[in-house]
């Protein structure tokens, strides 16, 4: 199988997960959402509230440092194998243009059809047309990774009452055909940051795409082309240099130059190289391989110490990522207290005033109880109601000593009481909340 086909293969596999990703759904949780109508994330069937949001950390550095240590590994396998520009481009270029319309030709990127012919141009405009229903149909699937699916097709029967919606999946369409129709691989070499910074990743066990010299011969001296035909070879070289690895270069470069950061690690180059080579009998003169392994005849070391840096951190951001999405709180719950301090009643009585915010993060509406450990304090004015799934109430909480307390003549005491809140449908569902009790002067009390 070669490269290519590999390559597309990975692609489908890509594609499928990416645009079924926002249907899957573990107990009525989705894979992945960051939703913020309803103030959530969703990660592998958790869902986190706003207030909750303590694995994200962990997920960043596991998202940077995995690119970190894929590139310093594998160099730019992400962009030739994965990254959606490339995918994209594979699309439009390779399956509309080449293979449906035959405007491209996939084994030499570097010639254009001639749009002066009237076919031409109307399978131009058909390319084009289909490019942008394809882009509607990416966009939208994006805006399910931010808009719950089953959200989506609801809000989608009354288009003019979600207008920003639509604005935001049109414009991201309109980007994507600028993108690939204007832009093309010019994206990743003039404007993709990773291009950029890939190279202080690299070193003599990176794999990358390798032109072998000691076998094909230097092609280039200090940066220029000395060799332009196999009649000025000098000695044994392979190389033929019928140019079909420059031929057939998505982003238009010459690998037997050496390294470069435009090249993406497709491995076009090393197809092509196949087989013309192959017609010889000899292997390619462009492979997958580290400079050692492949110039200097040294066995890559997988496991450099800066790999197994990356290796360890990985791991522990994973484990951390785990540990902490196993905290996830069965309730949440905010208590807050009023601007006034106290009240004081007859008998000695003093209330504080609260603000309770409860959200019920379950799949099914619960209504709760609330109870304090201290038994010198009640709570009144809790009058308990049923909150549906995803949503929250406030209430207004008025908590109160029960008879007068000797505390301090000098100062206002603050009291720290514990607030127990439960469901009334499975009291296995509980958390505790501590609040702060303000009460006043000995001699402020009656």
């Amino acid at each position: 199988m070669s490269y290519a086909q590999k390559r597309y293969l990975t692609y489908f596999l890509i594609t499928v997960f990416i645009m079924g990703v926002p249907f899957i759904t573990i107990d009525g949780n989705h894979l992945l959402l960051l939703s913020f109508e309803r103030l959530q994330f969703h990660f592998i069937g958790y869902a986190f509230n706003v207030n909750e949001l303590f694995i994200m950390p962990f997920l960043l550095m596991l998202l940077f440092i995995g690119i970190f240590a894929v590139t310093s590994m594998f160099g730019r396998v992400w962009c030739g194998w994965a990254c959606p520009q490339t995918i994209f481009r594979v699309i439009y270029r390779d399956l509309i243009e080449g293979t449906m319309l035959d405007l491209t030709r996939i084994k030499n990127k570097q010639k254009f059809a001639d749009f002066s012919k009237p076919m031409n141009l109307f399978k131009k405009v058909v390319a084009i047309t289909l490019w942008s229903v394809i882009s509607i149909i990416i966009s939208t699937n994006f805006i399910l990774y931010f808009v719950a699916s089953e959200d989506f097709f609801v809000y989608m029967q009354n288009p003019s009452e979600h207008i920003f919606m639509i604005i935001f999946i049109l414009s991201i369409a309109g980007f994507l055909v600028f993108d690939i129709l204007v832009m093309k691989e010019n994206f990743c070499q003039y404007v993709c940051p990773y291009s950029r910074v890939q190279s202080v990743l690299y070193d003599d066990d990176t794999k990358q795409v390798v032109y072998d010299t000691n076998r094909g011969g230097d092609i280039y001296t200090k940066g220029e082309k000395s060799i332009f035909n196999i009649k000025e070879w000098s000695n044994n070289e392979e190389c033929t240099t019928c140019e079909a690895c420059v031929k057939v270069c998505p982003t238009h470069i010459d690998i037997r130059k050496g390294f470069q950061f435009e090249c993406i690690n497709c491995l076009e180059c090393s197809d092509a190289c196949t087989t013309v080579m192959g017609k010889l009998g000899k292997k390619s003169l462009i492979n997958w391989g580290s400079t050692n392994s492949v110039l200097n005849k040294i066995n890559t070391k997988f496991f450099t110490q800066k790999n197994i840096m990356y290796v360890v951190a990985i791991v522990l951001s994973i484990l951390f990522t785990i540990g902490y999405a196993q905290k996830q709180e069965p309730i949440l719950a905010q208590l807050n207290k009023t601007t006034k301090l106290y009240n004081i009643k007859d008998g000695g009585i003093v209330t504080n005033n609260y603000v309770l915010t409860i959200r019920n993060n379950q799949n099914k509406p619960y209504s709760y109880n609330l109870s304090l450990d201290d038994d010198r304090f009640f709570v009144k004015r809790f009058k308990t109601k049923s909150i549906k799934p995803n949503k929250e109430s406030k209430f207004i909480l008025i908590v109160g000593s029960k008879t007068r307390l000797d505390l301090s003549d000098t100062k206002v005491t603050v009291l720290k009481i514990n607030m127990n809140i439960s469901t009334k449908e499975n009291p296995e569902l509980k958390i505790k909340r501590e609040l702060s009790f303000i009460y006043p002067r000995n001699d402020a009390v009656k």
